[in-house]
């Protein structure tokens, strides 16, 4: 059911997922979901660990066997990939708090995190620094991506050019550091 939400928000947006628009795709009547989910922010919340959890796998899966600039690209690419292809399921991921340190998005983030702090062992980041290199890292990819999926590229520039620009300049300036 959660990963029928899921597609279901990607493809009309994370604000128009409704219990009653899910039920509909599913064939059921809407109080039959809520004997696997507790109401609407449950199933964001559920939706939102399998798309950390999915753009973990993504972003790992892309770093494997690469470091320095190829890593970044990697992972660049591959979190920007997931985004474009799950817009609604990512939605669901912004600005949602964990409940507790058994929240399963705690594992999901630190899985993320995970993935993104393997790129920047290919650079010579300050272990005092890393904190803030992960942070530039997904403030450049999250915010091109969510750009792009929002059609925010209205320009004649050609967005795969822009986003490689991107991932050079992340390059330069953490080799820079």
């Amino acid at each position: 059911m959660v990963a029928a939400g899921a597609a279901l928000a990607d493809e009309v947006g994370l604000a128009d997922l409704t219990m009653g628009a899910l039920a509909e795709r599913l064939g059921v009547r809407t109080p039959s979901l809520y004997k696997h989910v507790g109401g609407q922010d449950d199933l964001n919340r559920r939706i939102a660990v399998l798309a950390m959890s999915q753009a973990a796998d993504a972003v790992g899966g892309a770093v494997q066997g690469y470091a320095g600039r190829d890593a970044l690209a990697a992972a660049a690419r591959a979190f920007r990939a997931f985004v474009l292809g799950h817009p609604g399921r990512y939605a669901a991921t912004i600005g949602l708090e964990p409940s507790g340190p058994d929240d399963p998005l705690v594992a999901a983030g630190r899985r993320l995190l995970d993935a993104f702090t393997a790129v920047l062992r290919g650079y010579e980041v300050d272990p005092a620094d890393v904190d803030h290199a992960l942070r530039m890292l997904r403030s450049l990819c999250h915010g091109f991506a969510t750009l792009q999926a929002a059609n925010g590229f209205q320009w004649s520039a050609d967005i795969d050019e822009s986003f490689e620009w991107l991932i050079a300049f992340a390059d330069r300036g953490l080799r820079a550091r």
